[in-house]
């Protein structure tokens, strides 16, 4: 199967940016307020915080699912007022259909495109191929375990092609071998040029990220920079991409516990 069955073209990154930004309830205190963040087109920018910081309600509002209740959100200098196929929102709980086969979870926002049968069908096994998960086509999510899940929501989300995905701590219910795993296969699917990647990884797609979690370790390794919600600081991370704690490592993961 040739490789532009994955992308006809592989998207340039997203800019998004938001400027003296207030999030919340109307009714209640704000959870970020004169919040100014800019995130360049096909970085990876991790988002670490305490709980109940307003993490998952930036991601909503990148989203287009939630408006601000001031300031300026946008995508490209355009205001961002409702979700588009430009922008894929990835979650913890992989959602995928349970009725609908692998396959046809991932060919789900093709098919919502209006993208005809054939084309869909090619593109969404040349993205579980690129996933590892090519045998697995015709199971059903109760079929595989955690990690397989995962692996086929993120398919599904970037068989669409999005410019930028916002991604909720997708792999934080999944054991250590397996999170490892997910962050090692993001990295090469999105820049194609992880180390560990084989034959199948393709190019890198481009697309822009804004990664939540709350384990400083996997914002540090996915993270081209680390935003921390408590102070506002946005803090670049040394590269290239490592597990092995150098001194600007340690030096860095100590800083961002002491913000939580």
């Amino acid at each position: 199967m040739s490789a532009h069955t994955l992308t006809p073209a592989p998207p340039t990154g997203a800019a998004l940016h938001l400027k003296d930004v207030r999030l919340g309830r109307p009714d209640t205190a704000p959870l970020l307020d004169g919040l100014d963040l800019t995130v360049t087109p096909g970085e990876i920018l991790t988002i670490v915080g305490p709980s109940g910081c307003g993490k998952s309600t930036l991601l909503r509002t990148l989203a287009g699912l939630l408006p601000p209740l001031t300031g300026a959100v946008e995508q490209d200098g355009h205001p961002i007022t409702r979700p588009t196929a430009d922008r894929a929102l990835v979650f913890q709980d992989d959602a995928l259909l349970p009725w609908r086969t692998v396959r046809a979870n991932v060919e789900l926002p093709l098919a919502i495109r209006g993208t005809p049968r054939t084309e869909r069908r090619e593109t969404a096994e040349a993205w579980l191929t690129r996933v590892g998960l090519a045998d697995h086509a015709h199971k059903h999510p109760h079929q595989l375990s955690g990690g397989q899940r995962q692996r086929v929501q993120l398919a599904r989300a970037l068989a669409a092609a999005p410019r930028a995905v916002l991604m909720d701590e997708p792999f934080g219910a999944l054991d250590a071998q397996t999170r490892a795993g997910m962050q090692d296969l993001l990295v090469t699917v999105l820049t194609g040029s992880h180390a560990e990647a084989g034959p199948e990884a393709g190019p890198g797609t481009g697309a822009t990220v804004v990664f939540v979690t709350h384990d400083v370790d996997e914002a540090l390794f996915l993270g081209d920079r680390v935003a921390l919600l408590a102070t506002g600081e946005v803090l670049d991370v040394p590269h290239p991409r490592t597990r092995t704690r150098t001194a600007d490592h340690s030096a860095l993961r100590r800083h961002i516990i002491d913000s939580l």
